[in-house]
């Protein structure tokens, strides 16, 4: 995390605090930024915050508007910021369960959600739990209590069958025609070894490093290897290699009981 960023975060955290004044349990840095492997230029800032109570209307849309990129310019791609009760964060469900959700940034379509009921089923469900275990395993407190301590993990059950919706909604998009390089396979890969890795090993692991592990293996080592290129320049792999490796990993997670 860069210097730039990190003066970000604590900006928005005094932000936040002055929004939500004793109400804000706490502030993590998740995504790449908790996972250690924010990359300039491509990650974006990913900020789960904690709350004592349901939040009104108003304090929602106060929120949005003292954190959007109009107000607030994100050094990164984009925000992507959810609020969760302390209740939801420390209950492992498999559900939404936040509070309001804001996706802002120079390069990031904006996007406001006020209730789960709201986010549209297409867009996906299973990230917030996925998030919140990636939380409780490697969360960076901002301010408030230690991470794992406010989030709780997974059953066993519930990771592996929203890792199989997160890997069926990848599969279910539409990619470019033709068997040359597709912008975007080669994230569709590395989140497939992320899922690979945590469901064999137990640990989450970024993009990158859950790559690395897997090609160390010997598995899939060139497709791999050239999905790790594609980060820092090179070319993606295609569409259908993407999918057949996707696939793969579906099978498997979906198979592990």
């Amino acid at each position: 995390m860069d210097d730039e960023v990190r003066g970000y975060l604590a900006e928005l955290v005094d932000r936040a605090r002055g929004v939500l004044g004793d109400d804000l349990v706490g502030a993590y840095a998740a995504g790449s930024v908790g996972l250690d492997a924010y990359q300039p230029g491509r990650s974006d800032v990913d900020v789960a915050l904690v709350v004592a109570r349901t939040l009104t209307g108003p304090v929602k849309r106060a929120l949005v508007d003292r954190l959007r990129h109009e107000a607030l310019p994100c050094p990164a791609r984009g925000l992507e910021l959810v609020v969760y009760r302390r209740d939801v964060a420390a209950a492992g469900t498999s559900g939404p369960g936040f509070e309001v959700e804001l996706n802002t940034g120079a390069t990031m379509p904006f996007r406001v959600t006020y209730a789960p009921a709201d986010r549209p089923v297409a867009d996906g469900h299973f990230w917030y739990a996925l998030d919140r275990s990636i939380l409780h395993q490697s969360g960076r407190a901002l301010v408030g209590p230690p991470a794992a301590e406010v989030f709780a993990d997974l059953a066993p059950g519930d990771l592996r069958r929203l890792l199989a919706e997160a890997l069926a909604w990848w599969l279910a998009l539409p990619t470019p025609p033709g068997d040359g390089p597709a912008p975007g396979a080669e994230d569709a890969v590395l989140g497939a070894c992320r899922s690979l890795v945590k469901v064999r090993d137990g640990r989450w692991l970024s993009k990158v490093d859950a790559g690395r592990r897997l090609r160390e293996r010997g598995e899939h080592a060139d497709l791999i290897g050239r999905s790790i290129a594609a980060r820092h320049g090179g070319p993606p792999p295609s569409g259908p290699e993407a999918r057949d490796f996707q696939r793969q990993v579906l099978a498997e997670v979906a198979a592990i009981h």
